[in-house]
């Protein structure tokens, strides 16, 4: 009975503990986009998960912190770093081997290794067009059939006119940074070649007519 007394009030201890975390403690900095699939069910603890350009992992706190599995690359070793240090204190079970230092068009993981893969402002770094056609064939490898892969870039979707071609399919914003961008066709053409399915409609922010970024959410088929 004191056994049970005991894990009751541990419970308890637990549950007020999140609850009095902040939501900023609970998600971390989350893409907006990213926790809209959370909350459209499209991401479970059953998935294998892989942030590929995980940068120093503001998209992993949460699932870190629940017990998702979590693996991360990103071609900067102090990103790495920066995962492994937050990963080793939310998640009790974490293994370094998880965070690899690697490009994205170059990783080390089996085919069709993942569930669900998250590529938050990453394909728009891409030298050229041949770069990233590597990068996301890559990404189609690692990703299991049924899996899905969630994507944010810049696009030049509503700024057509305000961008500055440099050649090679990269553009000047009006922001002054320089960016690979792609179009609703590009995107459209290249989920019917890997002959993807659309989860939803691409969705475009268009910031204060500085940049724009689009929301590119794909499943492969069986």
């Amino acid at each position: 009975m004191e056994d049970d007394e005991r894990i009751g009030t541990l419970k308890k201890i637990r549950i007020k503990a999140v609850i009095d975390m902040n939501l900023a403690e609970q998600f971390g900095d989350i893409d907006i986009y990213l926790f809209d699939q959370l909350l459209k069910g499209r991401v479970t603890k059953e998935m294998q998960i892989l942030d590929a350009g995980c940068g120093s992992g503001r998209n992993l706190v949460y699932f870190l912190r629940n017990g998702y599995s979590v693996y991360a690359v990103d071609q900067s070793a102090k990103a790495i770093e920066a995962v492994q240090r937050v990963a080793s204190q939310l998640a009790p079970n974490w293994s370094a081997a998880r965070a690899r230092v690697e490009p994205i068009e170059s990783m080390s993981f089996e085919n069709e290794s993942f569930d669900f893969i998250i590529s938050n402002a990453v394909l728009h770094f891409a030298e050229n067009e041949e770069q990233f056609r590597q990068m996301l064939d890559e990404l189609w490898r690692v990703l299991k059939p049924g899996g899905i892969l969630f994507m944010r870039l810049a696009s030049s979707i509503g700024i057509e006119d305000a961008v500055q071609p440099l050649g090679n399919e990269r553009y000047l914003l009006p922001d002054g940074s320089t960016r690979f961008l792609v179009n609703e066709q590009t995107m459209v053409g290249m989920t019917e070649k890997r002959q993807g399915v659309f989860l939803e409609p691409i969705k475009t922010v268009n910031v204060a007519g500085q940049r724009c970024m689009s929301t590119w959410v794909i499943k492969k088929n069986g």
